[in-house]
């Protein structure tokens, strides 16, 4: 019973309440809807089109102040769009959880919201219960916890009397009466969600590339609006169209579409990214993923099945393999190759027995998948009676029990048979061995001679050297009613793992492939970290402990890192600082975790992944990108669809700069000629907003290029534009700008408004047959297939159909001062087309560009 029956009264609660607060975390402030929708509005490239907006509202303009306005304001809708249902999910996924405590107050057992619990309150904890407050234990049968959401460790921990309890923790067997310690942030899991909130968030690579970007195309847009205003002064003409040349050359000059395009690439990647069991909570961080250089990865859970699975078993005459993973049924015991079933061998047949009733834990069935209830040893045990087709649901009834403890370090049951009584015990082979004075064999029991005890310690050594688990099994007869741990009978060795999940190997073969390293950081035993770094192939030649990582510097621990390595028994404090090293180096760093343990290196990390069912809610809300199924494999997809935006992205921005890079020569040479305006602000806007936004999007949406897995990752130094691109860039608008004048100035003869039509047209044909040379920059459309992004082909057979529309349906012809154009200006439009389709096929064909996609 419980030593204070009446538990907290109403008096002590109120108190209570008033200097201790409740029982939770700090969520940090919530973000409101209209916040979530001003910050889409904050981008330079977004504030510099509002100036515009504003600059052409006050000119009168209003056509053109409603095409910006209508850019800014779809930009917007996207962004918030996809931010909120964001937000929204992760909502969706704490609103799951709704945990509640069971308690003792005024002397009467309630059930009451965990977020209600006060330090001195009792709280009952029963088999599968996650505890609720940090606590001190008063009384327990049996209790074991599952730590692993804290300290990383897979197996559960026994506890006795006076030991501590942790919030966020689940009993997998026992009960137990406890009294709550802390509460909320004096928790230690509450210390490790705070040290989470002290590590700041920094921009995505994405971020930082646009915000330079559009600081650099800022700049360079007022100084060239600047001159050729001048230029107009110089000219003589009236102030009015000196702001409207002004302002046309600042429109060209900036890239308007590409504010819209980078929100809309970036939110159909997260909704494909979705469709595959990924959740991104930032769509600009889904690129960073693609920069990785480093996966930094806890095990339990992550790597592994978090499924005890029996994987040998050792008796005296026989070793014995068992197949199978996690606790479905499907699979085996062998010897030699040769199947075993219920009968064959009696020594197995004990072993299973043993295994199967001395437990609490159970099976069962929901759908598909087979869930273990209970202890995770003793669910793997059961599974293990199941595999070699002991007849489980024949049990003998248990009659006693003494329950395992830490310093017993087993458990024993009184089994009463048609035969009498039987005791069976599992526990630590240690221990067992030395209760035992016989050894099971298959003329039956013989005697245990030191040498053969020797034997068995040794063969559960090989075990734990290769991160098994290892539990003994013994039984005896027994004499009455009474469980006799005593001159019992040595049945054999069981050695277990947490397997690791079946895809992981091949994805974690996958990210090596592109150049990205494998780094596993656990709180698991050191052997069981190493014994899955080899089954899944990631290489760490050394596995180094907290204890040992606390003695390095930081030059230490940079060499350390630089070699094939893992870490095991380390601290949320460790994960932090090893991530932080890796990011010193130049590392772009990945963390994935599910545990309360992983949070600071999820919020440290240039990306955090989370998994999203057996994921705390403090590392969900840490994460940038959240695995909906728990499963690893998601990752490299995830990987894949970054390096594919990020690549994609530096291709619809150099064609978006191409194409106003075209647009600013001809006003530029335009100007100089001291001819008419080449361009009027309403149609560059046309060219940018409408033709080339579109067109943009669907150079987004270009497929992974194959060679795109096999590229290492990109360097941190890597720009969106390059020396090399922005030589291509100014090619393309040299040429495009010069034929643009060139069909302005042949045409001129039949009226400026003629020419100034086809050099519109001809500047939005130019635009859009370039854009075939950007969907690489490396290999030639003949090799990727025109029909490997249909979208762009409709794309393009669309915007060509409008342009066509803005000459001849009178509606546009109004809007954008047009007037209809004859086959001999088609013509000659074409002809100065052809080059920007056929010499980049040539040269790419050539291989005279090199390096990686994009």
């Amino acid at each position: 019973m419980i030593q204070d029956p009446q538990g907290l009264t109403g008096a002590e609660i109120h108190r209570l309440r008033a200097e201790h607060g409740w029982n939770e975390l700090p969520r940090g402030k919530r973000v409101s809807a209209a916040v979530v929708l001003l910050r889409q509005f904050t981008g330079v490239l977004v504030l510099m089109l509002i100036v515009a907006g504003l600059i052409a509202l006050a000119l009168g303009e209003r056509v053109d102040a409603l095409a910006i306005g209508a850019v800014v304001v779809l930009n917007g809708v996207l962004g918030f769009t996809q931010e909120w249902r964001a937000e929204q999910a992760m909502r969706a996924l704490q609103a799951m959880l709704s945990p509640h405590a069971t308690v003792i107050r005024d002397g009467q057992e309630r059930v009451i919201p965990a977020r209600e619990l006060l330090p001195g309150d009792l709280i009952l904890l029963a088999e599968g219960d996650r505890v609720p407050a940090d606590a001190e234990t008063l009384r327990e049968v049996g209790l074991q916890i599952d730590e692993s959401v804290l300290t990383g460790e897979s197996v559960p921990v026994s506890k006795i009397t006076a030991e501590p309890l942790f919030s966020g923790t689940t009993v997998t067997s026992g009960h137990a009466e406890a009294r709550v310690t802390a509460i909320g942030t004096e928790t230690e899991f509450g210390r490790v969600a705070l040290l989470t909130g002290s590590v700041e968030d920094t921009p995505t690579t994405l971020q930082r590339e646009l915000g330079i970007l559009a600081r650099q195309l800022g700049w360079v847009a007022i100084g060239v609006a600047v001159l050729v205003a001048a230029m107009g002064v110089w000219r003589g003409l009236e102030t009015l169209q000196v702001f409207m040349l002004g302002l046309s050359m600042a429109v060209a000059m900036v890239p308007e579409g590409l504010p819209a395009v980078v929100t809309v690439t970036l939110a159909l990647g997260a909704a494909a990214m979705a469709r595959q069991n990924a959740l991104v909570r930032n769509l600009q961080a889904v690129e960073t993923l693609g920069a990785a250089s480093v996966i930094c990865t806890d095990k339990t859970g992550t790597l592994t099945e978090n499924q005890m699975t029996v994987r040998e078993i050792w008796t005296r005459d026989a070793a014995y393999e068992v197949t199978g993973s996690g606790y479905d049924p499907a699979g085996h015991v062998a010897q030699g190759g040769h199947k075993l079933r219920w009968g064959d061998d009696p020594v197995l047949d004990r072993a299973c027995h043993v295994g199967l009733v001395c437990s609490h834990a159970r099976l069962s069935r929901e759908g598909e998948t087979w869930v273990a209830h209970g202890d995770p040893t003793e669910a793997a045990l059961i599974v293990l009676a199941h595999k070699a087709w002991a007849p489980t649901d024949a049990r003998a009834p248990v009659i006693a029990e003494l329950p395992f403890t830490s310093d017993r370090k087993r458990m024993s049951v009184l089994e009463l048979g048609e035969g009498g009584g039987t005791v069976l015990t599992k526990g630590a082979p240690e221990l067992v061995i030395g209760i035992c004075d016989r050894v099971l064999t298959a003329h039956g029991p013989a005697p245990l001679t030191d040498e053969g005890a020797d034997a068995a310690r040794e063969a559960a050594h090989r075990m734990a050297e290769r991160g098994f688990r290892v539990i003994a099994l013994a039984s005896r007869e027994a004499s009455g009613e009474m469980i006799e741990e005593s001159r019992m009978v040595l049945v054999g060795l069981v050695g277990m793992i947490d397997p690791p999940r079946m895809e992981v190997a091949g994805a974690i073969r996958a990210a090596r492939g592109a150049g990205i390293r494998t780094l596993i950081i656990t709180g698991d035993h050191p052997a069981t970290a190493r014994n899955v770094a080899d089954q899944l192939g990631i290489g760490a030649k050394r596995i180094v402990t907290g204890a040992e990582l606390a003695k390095m510097d930081d030059a230490a621990l940079a060499e350390t890192l630089s070699q094939p390595v893992g870490f095991a028994r380390v601290s949320p404090a460790d994960k932090l600082r090893i991530v932080g090293a890796l990011q010193a180096l130049g590392e772009t760093v990945a963390m994935t975790g599910d545990g309360v343990n992983d949070a600071p290196a999820l919020r440290k990390a240039d990306i955090g992944v989370a998994m999203a069912i057996r994921g705390t809610e403090v590392a969900k809300d840490a994460a940038d990108l959240i695995l909906l199924d728990d499963n690893y494999a998601t990752i490299v997809g995830a990987i894949r669809e970054g390096r594919r935006q990020f690549d994609n992205t530096r291709k619809f921005v150099r064609y978006l700069l191409s194409s106003n890079a075209g647009e600013v020569v001809a006003l530029i040479v335009n100007t100089i000629m001291l001819a008419p305006l080449i361009f009027l602000p309403t149609q560059i806007l046309w060219m940018n907003l409408i033709t080339d936004g579109v067109t943009a999007v669907a150079l987004g949406l270009e497929p992974s290029e194959k060679a795109q897995m096999r590229d290492p990752p990109r360097a941190s130094t890597d720009r969106v534009l390059s020396l090399g691109s922005v030589t291509v860039i100014m090619a393309f608008g040299l040429y495009t700008g010069a034929a643009a004048v060139l069909l302005f100035e042949m045409l001129r003869p039949l009226g400026v408004d003629v020419a100034r039509t086809a050099a519109f047209t001809g500047m939005v044909v130019f635009e859009k047959v370039s854009v075939f040379a950007f969907r690489s920059l490396r290999t030639p459309n003949w090799r990727l297939g025109l029909s490997g992004n249909p979208v762009l082909l409709l794309a393009f057979a669309a915007m060509i159909s409008l342009q066509v529309a803005a000459v001849y349906w009178a509606p546009l012809q109004t809007l954008l001062q047009t007037v209809p154009l004859g086959w001999n200006e088609w013509g000659m439009i074409a002809a100065l087309s052809l080059p920007l389709l056929i010499v980049p096929e040539i040269l790419k064909s050539l291989g005279l560009f090199r390096g990686r996609a994009a």
